[in-house]
Formats: structure tokens, sequence, C-alpha cells
């Protein structure tokens, strides 16, 4: 089989795949991802919704699809962190496996329950008069998205294949079953592969994750933003410079927040993820910003709040209060999300549809 199903029944089978069975992003879980460090990027994102509500006219409802919501982490940061957009917030947590999305309620205020079809329409359509903000989950997102689509981290997680540019075209890995167990195999790729790499500049060399899936997805979000933006945040780099990587160094396991073993190895019980081809992912349309993470959240005021959070500290600390205790926290977490060899490195692209007031 191609690569990409072996990830796909991997990730997501309904009985065996590994976010079915436990699996989760989260200090007690399997991985780290920004929302997990702390409350203060979700209240960064709090700030962005905030300049995008207003760009838009304060529209009512203004409606957030958070695509790969998980255990609904980062929804609960940027209720925590009150954005002024609060009021008019009808924010749908997207997650595909329904264990994930069972977590959503926890600690949750405002969570309205599971919504689909219709019912999900209705949601992201009603005013809130002032009454948000309002919290729905979703195994998919809605039809007409008047506010923002944001992905965090969800697409290293789509099925990708694996190829490579040869000197007479291109070629891919498949997964091979064997009497000692599974193995990859590289078999001719199509010659549509072979065109978009040597496109890419990719004449030859070293392994690529190949990224349909994630090309499909961007199409299919665009498709559905009315008005507004998506905003993207994963790590990544140009195919290029991935396939100039030794020993598919792209390609990576995680589970119980260390590294995995071989990806073909207990299919099922470790997460797999791969970095984002950046530039695969705008072949179609190229994204209105790109910049990292850390310069994101420095647009967004970070340092002030860390300058902030130590004046507190500075202040409190020979008698420390629970306010005292989080301005210190904040020191800690911004330390981790501007990180230039971690999470301040990662790419964060956006998208504009139509964005200003109606």
């Amino acid at each position: 089989m191609p690569f990409s199903e072996l990830v796909e029944f991997a990730l997501y089978d309904p009985d065996h795949g590994f976010y079915a069975t436990g699996g989760r992003a989260g200090g007690r879980g399997d991985f780290l991802t920004s929302p997990e460090v702390g409350p203060l990027f979700g209240a960064l994102l709090g700030r962005w919704l905030d300049q995008l509500w207003d760009e838009l006219g304060r529209p009512d409802p203004f409606v957030v699809a958070e695509v790969g919501a998980g255990p609904g982490t980062l929804a609960r940061t940027v209720r925590v962190g009150e954005p002024a957009c609060a009021s008019a917030l009808a924010y749908v947590l997207v997650e595909r496996s329904a264990a994930q999305r069972r977590l959503h309620a926890e600690h949750l205020p405002g969570w309205v329950g599971e919504r689909e079809g219709a019912a999900l329409e209705a949601f992201v359509a009603e005013p809130l008069d002032g009454a948000g903000p309002r919290f729905a989950s979703a195994a998919t997102p809605p039809s007409a998205v008047v506010g923002a689509v944001v992905a965090n981290e969800l697409l290293d997680n789509l099925p990708f294949d694996v190829v490579r540019a040869t000197g007479s075209g291109a070629e891919q890995m498949v997964v091979v079953s064997r009497p000692d167990g599974l193995d990859l195999e590289a078999v001719p790729a199509s010659d549509d592969v072979a065109r978009d790499l040597a496109g890419l500049g990719v004449a030859g060399g070293g392994w690529v994750p190949w990224q349909r899936a994630a090309r499909a997805w961007l199409s299919d979000v665009l498709g559905r933003v009315v008005r507004g933006r998506v905003l993207v945040l994963d790590y990544g780099a140009d195919t290029a410079e991935l396939a100039a990587r030794p020993e598919l160094g792209w390609l990576r396991t995680y589970r119980g927040n260390e590294r995995g073993d071989h990806p073909l190895d207990d299919v099922g019980g470790q997460d797999i993820t791969a970095d984002v081809a950046v530039d695969q992912l705008q072949a179609e349309r190229s994204a209105d910003r790109v910049r990292t993470q850390a310069a994101l959240l420095r647009s967004l005021g970070i340092d002030d709040l860390v300058e902030e959070g130590r004046r507190l500290w500075s202040e409190r600390a020979h008698a420390p209060d629970v306010a005292a205790l989080r301005a210190r926290s904040r020191v800690r977490e911004a330390e981790a999300l501007l990180d230039p060899d971690g999470l301040g490195a990662f790419v964060a692209l956006e998208w504009d549809v139509a964005v200003g007031p109606a």
C-alpha cells in the first residue's frame, strides 16, 4: 500500500488508530504543542482574532473553526484570555476523532455539545447578541465561515507519501508485507509527481514528503471561508530543503512525550508526523503572509506581556500570590514559544479571503 494509507490507518482508524486508542497532545499525553505550554499562546491567538474581528467589521456571529482541535486545549486558553470578540464568538472545535471530541466538555464553559449538518450550520449562523462565547464540537468544518479557520500542528499529521526524484522520473515508498513483518520498498511514481518535484526545484537527492492531503485540505477550507482568514501553524520547510536532510530527517514518531520507533513498528501505537512542505502547500495559492511563529507572536505583543510579567514577579516575589506565579509562568512560556530551535521556528502562514468590512 502507499505510505499515505499506512499513515491514515495508523493515526485515524476508528478501532486501532493512534487517536482512537488514547493518543493525544499534552504533558500527560504523547507530544506537546504550543497551547500545552501554558495559557499565553491562547491569549495571543485571542489578540489575533480580535484584530481580524475588527478588520471584518465586528460580525456577529464571529466564527472560528479550529481544525484538529485535539482535546480542546487551545479553545480553553482562548476563552481564559477573554478576547474582545468573545461576546460574538462561535467557536467550533473540529476534530475527526470521536475519542478526542469526548474531551471537549471538560473545563469549557459555553460548550453546547456536538453539532453536525443543519445543526452545525445553524450554530455558525445565529447571532449571539452579546451572549458569547459559545463552543461546539464537530467532525467536519462548517460550510460557510465568516471569521477564521485555524490549524495548529494539524497538517504534519495528515497522510503523506514518501517520494524522491530520480534521473528518469520519480519513485515512491510503498509498504509491503514480508514473512518477518512490514517493510518499505521503492517503486516508480507517477509522472505528475516527477513533474511537480522538478517544478519545486527537486531534481534528485533524498526522499521528501508528498503532501497531497494537506493541499486538498487547504483548498477545501479556503472554499468554506466567505470572509476571513486561514491560519496554519506548523513545523516545515521547502521541499528542496527537506530533500537535503539525511535519513528522512523530516519524518518522526512520538509517544509518551518522547521520540518513538520506526513508523512501521507498533502501527497505531505512536504518532507519525512529517514536516510540512511549505512550497507544496502554496502550489495553488500563495499565502498572504509567511513568517515564523516567533515573528507572529511578537507582532501580537508577546514581548510586552513578558516584560509585564517580569515586573509583576519582581514586585511580588518576596510574597508571591497567584497573579505573581502566573506572571513568572508567562516568562517561561514565552521562552518556549519563541525558541528559535523549537516552537519559535515554526512557520505561520495566513491566507486572506475578502478581508474588510462587509
